[in-house]
């Protein structure tokens, strides 16, 4: 049989397929900077992407054979899957609480948002950020609040020697720096 006549089944639609989850009972915690990025995604996705797409799906649907017709093939294709990016956005804003880090700011303990500058026992130093899961970076020093390093290092202060678990077993580090965002000042009026 050819796949044409296959049917879809709803664990091809499955939301979470690939996407980090959420610990259960946790918050989806997030800094205002990465909901407004998820929000204005969510907004693009709705307002621009989804209506192209439909008008070319449309538009290929009504030029006949659609078993052969790529545009029609594709755009469906397409629109599923923006219908699933928009299905998980609208659900992790749903449960987002934005906390602002530049409330931190001038503090020496570490809580969400923090940049965080460490050495480990080897004497290598390191900065990371801790962030929220949908908006956390590795490439750019950023790491979700739940990963390991993070989960150590919040509520530590300056001067703080962690034990950090690893595979090659239990490392030292001590916390040299934490820094927050100012807080963005109102516009003179």
């Amino acid at each position: 049989m050819s796949k044409a006549f296959t049917r879809e089944t709803d664990a091809d639609d499955d939301d979470e397929v690939g996407l980090p989850s959420l610990p259960p009972g946790t918050r989806n915690y997030m800094t205002p900077a990465g909901y407004a990025r998820l929000r204005a995604e969510l907004l693009d996705l709705i307002d621009t992407e989804r209506p192209k797409v439909v008008d070319i799906v449309h538009w290929a649907a009504s030029n006949g054979d659609r078993s052969e017709n790529g545009d029609y093939i594709y755009g469906k294709k397409r629109l599923r899957e923006i219908d699933r990016r928009i299905r998980f956005l609208t659900k992790r804003l749903e449960l987002a609480e934005v906390a602002d880090p530049a409330l931190h700011h001038g503090n020496d303990q570490v809580f969400f948002g923090a940049t965080v500058t460490y050495v480990d026992d080897l004497g290598d130093e390191r900065t990371i950020t801790i962030m929220g899961i949908d908006e956390a970076d590795t490439a750019h020093g950023q790491v979700s609040w739940v990963a390991p390093i993070a989960r150590i290092l919040l509520k530590s202060r300056v001067g703080d020697v962690l034990k950090l678990p690893t595979p090659g077993g239990v490392r030292e580090i001590e916390v040299l720096e934490v820094h927050y965002p100012a807080a963005l000042s109102p516009p003179a009026a």
